[in-house]
């Protein structure tokens, strides 16, 4: 198996023609966009001693991010109102001891390398905070700067490459050189996640309950079984339900992306919930999970900064957590197999991002029918003038906040809104 220098050995996915990769878990990190952003908060909940134990864990092997900006000195309480900051997570397709106990040859016959076929790119904003989740396609073809792998050997750039071959091409750095480039967006903290990290995190949390339409959801491939209905899937169940490609929608791997969208949306409800962030057994529990699964960078690696980012985030409202797909159109030298980046659609998130401006999604939540929303999100209740009485004390009236509007190509989804995996039985 071909590998970057300096990279420890790990068994990755086979991906012979009739076998469909669980490279597929693309949730790895989108929960991890959730799942990490909670681990932060849930170390601060339990204390600062649990704190320094999971960066001496998590820490090992810690990456530095080739020209990420800088990022201020830690300090005790939240990460400065005034300033945003981004978290790229990557889900590679790694096996470890439980993934290749489910998906047994599947694993043990991989033979070219690992791939990062989860891209997260997680913009939080400066106060009021509100976060983004950009999902990056991983057939998405992409320009490929120049790069310093982890060892200090150098890899060329590319000028047209498939997303998922960066990790195995340059490491961790060179996937968020490579976004930064696309989008104008800085990077400044990355954190790595495999197959067994997301099955443990949502073990961690007594699973994630699903809800399924549709004539539900039949993949032999995938080995997922589920009529229509909620479900709550752990474990092997978990790992099959964001695998499941012709399970859900028109089968292609987009329509995979909205329905691991859905799971993630679930999975970040339930881990920013109180019924997890007042158990302290579940949050420790939580918290020593992702430490044991992840591989972060330098500047996410000390104690103080991820209590910062945990402080920053722990009130962010459900409807101001959003996961979009980045737009993208077919490939014309590979049609119907690859997308290359749709730049006119990506131009006002990216400025949306930038400006700090809160934004409003117009598109469907979701690409190639994944997904369909049940409940619209929550509405604001007018009073009832009725139950207003002379005692009632004036109310200010609320500047109405002004959104950047994203165009219909952008697909994507709050925390807030309830969506089913469309089955194809």
């Amino acid at each position: 198996m071909r590998r970057s220098p300096g990279r420890n050995h790990r068994s990755t996915v086979a991906r012979h023609a009739d076998l469909p990769s669980p490279s597929r878990l693309s949730v790895a990190l989108k929960l991890a966009g959730a799942a990490l952003a909670v681990v932060l908060v849930s170390a601060v909940a339990v204390g600062g001693f649990v704190i320094a134990d999971l960066v001496n864990r998590a820490g090992a092997g810690a990456v530095t991010l080739e020209g990420a900006p800088e990022v201020a000195p830690p300090a005790l309480g939240a990460y400065p109102d005034d300033k945003a900051f981004n978290l790229l997570v990557v889900g590679t397709d790694e096996c470890g001891e439980i993934t290749t106990a489910l998906l047994g040859e599947r694993c043990e016959e991989a033979d070219d390398g690992s791939r990062n076929d989860v891209n997260l790119l997680v913009h939080v904003s400066a106060a009021p905070r509100a976060v983004t989740a950009v999902s990056f396609p991983r057939d998405l073809m992409v320009e490929v700067p120049g790069c310093t792998r982890d060892d200090g050997s150098t890899a060329s750039g590319m000028s047209k490459a498939a997303l998922n071959s960066v990790y195995d091409h340059a490491g961790i750095s060179c996937i968020a050189k490579t976004i930064t480039e696309l989008s104008g967006i800085p990077i400044e903290f990355a954190a790595k996640i495999s197959f067994d990290g997301v099955i443990e995190i949502t073990d961690a949390i007594g699973g994630v309950e699903v809800c399924v339409s549709g004539d539900g959801i039949h993949d032999s491939q995938a080995g997922i079984d589920l009529d229509p209905g909620s479900h709550t899937v752990s474990g092997a169940d978990a790992l099959a339900f964001i695998r499941t490609r012709h399970g859900v929608g028109d089968e292609s791997d987009l329509a995979r992306i909205s329905n691991q969208q859905l799971y993630m949306s679930r999975l970040a409800k339930k881990i920013l919930s109180s019924e997890t962030l007042s158990d302290p057994s579940k949050v420790l529990r939580l918290a020593n999970t992702v430490a044991d699964n992840i591989v972060p960078s330098t500047e996410l690696s000390n104690p103080l900064t991820l209590a910062q980012l945990a402080l920053a985030l722990k009130d962010v409202e459900f409807t101001d957590f959003v996961f979009v797909q980045y737009p993208n159109l077919d490939d014309p030298d590979n049609p119907g197999v690859k997308v290359v980046p749709n730049e006119d659609a990506a131009a006002p998130l990216w400025e949306a991002l930038l400006a700090g401006d809160p934004i409003q999604l117009s598109g469907d939540v979701a690409t190639n029918a994944g997904v369909e929303l049940v409940t619209p999100e929550p509405s604001e209740v007018p009073a009832d003038p009725d139950t207003t009485t002379e005692t009632t004390a004036p109310t200010e009236i609320a500047t109405p906040e002004v959104r950047a509007t994203l165009p219909p190509e952008i697909s994507g989804q709050t925390v807030a809104q309830e969506t089913c995996s469309v089955g194809r039985g």
